[in-house]
């Protein structure tokens, strides 16, 4: 439940079209609705200005598809991450979600109407293997809010393609730059630019890269002062940090 949300609510008891009852029954969740096996934060939104997300790994579909009904009542949205078919089939096959799409390549479900999109992010990939970590960071910043354009396999092997795209790079409000093997394209993206950087080491790479090690010490180690970084793999909160600084610039 978002501040919005909450205003339309005080606002419909004030104005009589809500009895303090009804308002009372919807608020009485806040700040968590307890599941048994789960306690759901609706009040993350008001705390943090992002609503809690469910991560499915670990969990059943059923405890998945329990937690994403609760989070649909109050909201009429919710977002899932690392997420399979089998938990797509399970929520699509009860009926009770609208607007539900599945994002195979990076494991992404969402649940979520129309809105007004913000700003620009622009999500940038050194190969065509790191596309599900991007996207998974594009999803999650369209689903907050934020304006997403993406620009796939522009790495160091062929650094010309990305030169072409300088335009592009200077819109954004941030770049959100991801890499695996030796993981350097945010350093040279870094080098072209003072959009705000945000880099995610991904665990694509031969034997040295370890899983996504030495791009993540590349990254740490850039000679470009001011880029965040982000752990391995990890796009969804690179999407989150994106947007946050994003909606602050928009704000301003």
């Amino acid at each position: 439940m978002n501040h919005s949300q909450i205003k339309e609510i005080l606002e419909g008891v004030r104005e009589g079209r809500i009895s303090l009852e009804e308002a009372m029954g919807v608020l009485k969740d806040l700040p968590f609705e307890n599941l048994g096996s789960s306690h759901v934060d609706h009040h993350r939104q008001l705390r943090q200005g992002i609503p809690e997300v469910i991560f499915s790994q670990g969990k059943s579909p059923d405890e998945v598809v329990e937690i994403a009904r609760a989070m649909f009542n109050r909201s009429g949205r919710f977002l899932i991450t690392r997420a399979d078919e089998r938990i797509y089939n399970t929520l699509k096959g009860r009926g009770e979600f609208r607007n539900l799409r599945f994002y195979p390549r990076s494991g992404i479900i969402t649940a979520e109407g129309e809105k007004e999109a913000i700003g620009c992010i622009t999500i940038i990939t050194a190969g065509t293997s790191d596309i599900p970590v991007a996207e998974e960071a594009q999803v999650t910043a369209r689903f907050l809010g934020s304006r997403v354009e993406t620009l796939y396999d522009v790495g160091v092997a062929g650094i010309h393609r990305l030169f072409a795209y300088k335009e592009e790079i200077e819109k954004a409000n941030v770049l959100v730059v991801v890499a695996g093997m030796e993981g350097a394209l945010p350093s040279v993206v870094g080098g072209l630019t003072d959009r705000i950087i945000i880099a995610v080491p991904t665990s694509r790479g031969y034997g040295t890269s370890f899983g996504g090690l030495t791009a993540l010490f590349s990254m740490l180690n850039s000679c470009v002062p001011g880029i965040a970084v982000m752990n391995i793999d990890n796009g969804f909160g690179a999407g989150c940090l994106a947007h946050k600084i994003n909606r602050a610039i928009e704000d301003k």
